[in-house]
This record gives structure tokens, sequence and C-alpha cells, in this order.
């Protein structure tokens, strides 16, 4: 048995737009901009508790790979996988300890170990 849920949404952004792309995505949402330790991602804070917890994230990406991605986490990433493979997605690599993932519609996506610090709460249970 493990336990996942959605944690995250990345909006990747190239090089040449990120700094733009943090404008316009903190002002749409109403959300502060906040630098993380790497310089490859800023969050998006909300003022007012309106998420759900959820995280937003701008990622840097190479020339090419904009996209908005999800991110699931989990508490054991290989059987998370393996349930997501069962429902059709495919495996693309293993990054560090997370695995890219593909949707059967082709949609990127991540699946991470825990992130929150509020985990399993809201989270789901499988078998």
């Amino acid at each position: 048995m493990h336990r996942s849920r959605l944690c995250t949404v990345l909006i990747d952004c190239e090089q040449a737009t990120f700094k733009r792309g943090i404008e316009f995505w903190s002002r749409a949402l109403g959300m502060r901009a906040k630098r993380r330790r790497s310089p490859r991602y800023v969050s998006l804070v909300a003022e007012v508790a309106c998420d759900g917890g959820l995280s937003i994230v701008l990622q840097r990406v190479a020339k090419g790979e904009t996209a908005i991605h999800l991110d699931i986490e989990t508490d054991d990433v290989e059987a998370e996988v393996t349930r997501l493979e069962r429902l059709g997605a495919r495996r693309k690599r293993k990054v560090k300890s997370w695995v890219v993932m593909e949707a059967p519609s082709g949609h990127a996506f991540c699946v991470v170990p825990v992130q929150r610090r509020d985990f399993p709460e809201g989270s789901h249970k499988w078998k």
C-alpha cells in the first residue's frame, strides 16, 4: 500500500522568457514570487490561502521545452510509477529521486517523493 496526491503545478519557461514569465504569472494569479534554493525555480506564493496547499512553481527549461506539467507526490515512487503504468502512462526517465512520465494523452508529468509537510493529508491510498 502507498499514498499519493497532486502537489505541484510547474510552469516551464525558457531562459529567455523566465523573468517575464515570473512577472506575468505572479501578477495574473495575484501571487508573490519567492526565490528558492536553486536558481532554476521560483515559487508563487498566495497572500491569502486560496489554493488548497497546491504549489505553483516556475521552472527554467531548455529552449523549446515550455509546457505546464504536474507533479504527483508519493511515499513510494516506484509503486506509484507502476500503478500509473498500469493505467497507460509511460516511464520516460529517472532523474535523481523522481521519475518523468508521459500520460497516454502525451502530457509529461513527474512522480516525486513527498514534498510537503502535511502529507498524507488529502492523499489517496492505493493497494
